[in-house]
């Protein structure tokens, strides 16, 4: 199968084409674009600016990808945008690429689904099977574990860390780093539970998923500090993978600080 052009699309001499690529009406691409094999461009998307787009994603109508970061430090630099293989981006999202005083790059991992309308901002780094819904506006810096999953019109502050396994409730505003595994709802957002259905889907036991309950809510509810939460926790789990990568979130955390929910005394 050859590359397929609209005749009405605009494709820049200078961008780099794969092979079975589809590009559809009106489309542009300019230069300095990396479009991987397989890739599908929807009517009306633009595409510019150092971006590389892996093989297998699908780009819907009217995307904005490529985008120069709205940072008022930006100078006209050359960072990146890097998505990776089999990402979904819906109608009207809005991708842009890295500042030089951050990252330089937004990196987009594979295999993820990124609903209509959201905005992920200047050197975001999102890991893979992120399912990001409709509306969700990730400022600069944030960064998404594998497989978390975000509800829509979520509104994300600059430079939050959400970890592997998270999930945000539908319309929440998240101001602080939310743990692996743990979910998270409300305006400030709050921890309430951990995303047991998405653990049981992905086939983690019954062991693993108590102990992880346990230690989320020993660092987010029970009213310890950081520290004095984490020795504990150290002190009551031993070699869980699970749980260490939950420590070593919490150690890693950005400047925004952990998310806590509401004291639960037992």
């Amino acid at each position: 199968m050859s590359v397929r052009i609209h005749r009405t699309a605009t494709v820049s001499p200078r961008a780099k084409i794969g092979e079975d690529v589809v590009i559809g009406e009106y489309a542009v691409i300019r230069d300095g674009v990396c479009i991987g094999d397989g890739v599908e461009v929807g009517s009306h998307a633009l595409i510019e600016g150092k971006t590389t787009i892996g093989s297998g994603t699908k780009i819907f109508h009217g995307a904005a990808i490529g985008m120069p970061p709205q940072d008022l430090k930006y100078r006209g630099e050359d960072t990146e945008l890097i998505i990776g293989r089999n990402n979904v981006i819906r109608e009207f999202a809005s991708l842009h690429r890295g500042t030089a005083k951050g990252k330089g790059k937004t990196i987009i991992g594979d295999g993820n689904f990124i609903m209509a309308y959201v905005h992920i901002a200047h050197d975001c780094v999102l890991g893979n099977n992120i399912i990001i819904s409709n509306a969700t506006n990730l400022g600069g810096h944030v960064e998404i574990g594998d497989t978390a999953v975000i509800g829509g019109m979520v509104a994300v502050h600059q430079f939050v860390h959400i970890g592997r396994g998270a999930m945000i409730g539908a319309a929440s505003l998240v101001l602080q780093d939310v743990l692996p595994f743990a979910l998270a709802s409300g305006n400030p957002a709050k921890i309430y539970d951990i995303n047991r259905v998405g653990m049981r889907r992905k086939d983690f036991p019954r062991s693993t998923i108590d102990a992880i309950h346990k230690a989320v809510f020993i660092a987010t509810r029970k009213g310890l500090s950081i520290d004095n939460a984490v020795k504990r926790i150290e002190d009551e789990f031993f070699k869980i993978p699970e749980i260490e990568e939950i420590l070593q979130f919490i150690k890693n955390c950005s400047r925004r600080g952990i998310m806590r929910g509401d004291r639960v005394v037992v």
